[in-house]
């Protein structure tokens, strides 16, 4: 039983472990062969699974619909193209729904977003040993396909709107406006100091309410998988219900990952438009 336990705890980690790459405890630089040297690397080391999958998924989303612009017509769509269709006018009715200001990036801005995130999110779909298991064969010791189960993507993600942010509030209300909404709300003058402690706890849970939520998400989708994945090894029995649980898990985590690029993109869009007005 505790070779067993031994086993399955190896497994979990092994799945939880990124592929990273930095400075080695002997001062070289090459991939982690444990979790302990990751670790070990600090600040500057990379995940090359998420960076490697997240370009991956974000080209693939450039082509496909660059192709799917480069071929519309006049003519009714079909195929590839109206889905194309169903997704810009999908997110476009949700810019007008929430973004009561005007500008053309934040359209287009949304659209990267929600795609974007549903393909990384989409990856939990894929049987979480088969990617693994061929880089395994090829050598490589670790290797996570999702990328939104890595905070460092997320957080990366929530930061980059998080400037855009901050550019627009800066841009559309200038240095004064901002400043004066982080020190004079809701208190007025008299408030400063609790002013700018609830507007500063309030500016900063954006991104980082942003980041949590999908990390979170899609990092517990993962953790089930993972967990249904080892009644594989208990038995004809286990085996079969671990089959069964996997095909359901996997049906509803469809709605998952859907919800949760939604969610991404449509705060996205409220702080965007938060940025544009002069009070919030």
């Amino acid at each position: 039983m505790s070779a067993e336990a031994h086993t399955s705890t190896e497994y979990i980690k092994h799945h939880l472990q990124n592929l990273t790459f930095g400075q080695l405890p002997d001062g070289s630089w090459g991939v982690a062969h444990s979790p302990e040297q990751a670790k070990a690397m600090g600040f500057w080391a990379i995940n090359l699974d998420t960076m490697g999958f997240s370009i991956l998924l974000g080209a693939l989303f450039l082509f496909l619909f660059y192709r799917a612009a480069k071929s519309a017509t006049s003519s009714a769509p079909s195929g590839f193209m109206n889905f194309v269709e169903v997704m810009v006018e999908f997110v476009d009715n949700s810019v007008k729904g929430s973004f009561t200001a005007r500008n053309p990036m934040v359209a287009p801005l949304a659209l990267t977003i929600f795609i974007w995130i549903f393909l990384m999110n989409l990856m939990d779909l894929v049987p979480i040993d088969w990617l693994p298991g061929i880089a395994s064969w090829l050598g490589v010791p670790y290797l996570k396909v999702v990328p939104t189960t890595d905070p460092n993507a997320t957080f990366g993600m929530s930061i980059a709107v998080f400037l855009l942010v901050l550019y627009y509030s800066f841009k559309m209300k200038g240095v004064g406006g901002f400043v004066g909404e982080l020190t004079l709300q809701p208190f007025g003058k008299w408030g400063l100091p609790a002013n700018l402690f609830l507007e500063g706890v309030n500016l900063i849970a954006k991104p980082v309410s942003l980041a949590l939520r999908l990390f979170g998400n899609m990092y517990a989708g993962e953790m089930i998988f993972i967990l249904i994945a080892l009644l594989f090894a208990q038995g004809a029995v286990l085996a079969l219900t671990g089959g069964v649980l996997q095909w359901v898990w996997a049906v509803f985590h469809i709605l998952v990952i859907t919800l949760q690029a939604f969610i991404f993109m449509t705060l996205t869009i409220v702080y965007l438009d938060m940025a544009h007005q002069e009070h919030h």
